[in-house]
């Protein structure tokens, strides 16, 4: 039985707070999250009102100047991720972790916002944007070593970003992109790629198996501000599922789970967690 809030709001929401406060909680965090910290999403409210295009692998490890346009792009948009705070929502979860909870968080956000709001063992699903792996030797580096050496290499580029899209991504004009040097990795001179999975690049097996196994485990799946739209983070849904295990999903908008859910909760996600936390404080 699926009960959404609307007219109901207080009953979808005290049937969250009920699967909650039985604890062995495991979330599964979308873009929707981090949009309360500034930083847009894909498919959400803020995905709505541009036109972003993701860079895909093929795309990435195909072309060279591809390279050069994300290497650009990014490292605007990089700093404008690593300057977002916790809103909220972050803290209340990690808050729900404090308590015990939550016994696991799968994100698909590359932010490493949960993390920095006091989470901890947090699952990056898509990795995160504060690393660059090597595609050739293999060898991770933190963010910041490449940031000085893109800082060193460009002395003289002044490009502004338009605005911002998801994942770190700046726009910028072709001129500006063309007048960017980028780096190679220090060790091997190889190509180098933020560690993160791009669209069109699969989720490491072991990874995924984990997840999988956090679900089956769960006491219900808790989806915040994500719409499944990608079978990524949709596959455990549909596994949990497949293993009793109830769903629930606090999200502005439809997501492809909601035929899933035991709760669907259409609302704003700081707001709504924060008050979760008051309201289990409260019993």
């Amino acid at each position: 039985m699926t009960q959404a809030v609307g007219a109901g709001r207080a009953t979808g929401f005290e049937l969250l707070a009920d699967l909650v406060a039985d604890g062995d909680v495991v979330v599964l965090s979308g873009a929707g999250l981090s949009t309360e910290s500034g930083i847009p999403d894909y498919r959400g409210e803020t995905g709505r009102r541009r036109r972003a295009t993701p860079m895909t692998y093929q795309t990435f490890v195909g072309s060279a100047e591809a390279r050069r346009r994300y290497w650009a792009r990014s490292h605007l948009g990089w700093r404008h991720v690593a300057r977002a705070a916790p809103n909220a929502g972050h803290r209340a979860v990690a808050e729900l972790q404090r308590r015990g909870l939550v016994t696991g968080i799968i994100a698909q956000n590359v932010d490493g916002l949960h993390q920095a709001a006091g989470a901890t063992g947090v699952i990056e699903l898509h990795g995160s944007l504060d690393r660059v792996r090597c595609l050739d030797c293999g060898e991770r580096t933190p963010r910041d070593d490449l940031d000085r050496r893109l800082r060193e290499a460009n002395p003289g580029w002044a490009a502004r970003a338009a605005e911002f899209n998801p994942d770190g991504d700046a726009v910028l004009t072709d001129e500006e992109v063309a007048a960017f040097r980028i780096v190679d990795c220090a060790g091997c001179g190889g190509v180098l790629k933020p560690d993160v999975i791009f669209f069109g690049e699969n989720v490491p097996p072991d990874r995924v198996r984990t997840c999988y196994d956090l679900t089956e485990r769960a006491g219900v799946l808790l989806v915040l501000g994500s719409s499944l739209t990608v079978m990524s983070g949709y596959r455990f849904v549909r596994h949990a599922d497949r293993h009793a295990v109830p769903v629930a999903i606090v999200n502005q908008g439809p997501t492809r789970g909601d035929g899933h859910a035991t709760v669907i909760l259409d609302a704003p996600l700081g707001a709504t967690l924060t008050a979760l936390v008051a309201r289990l404080t409260s019993r």
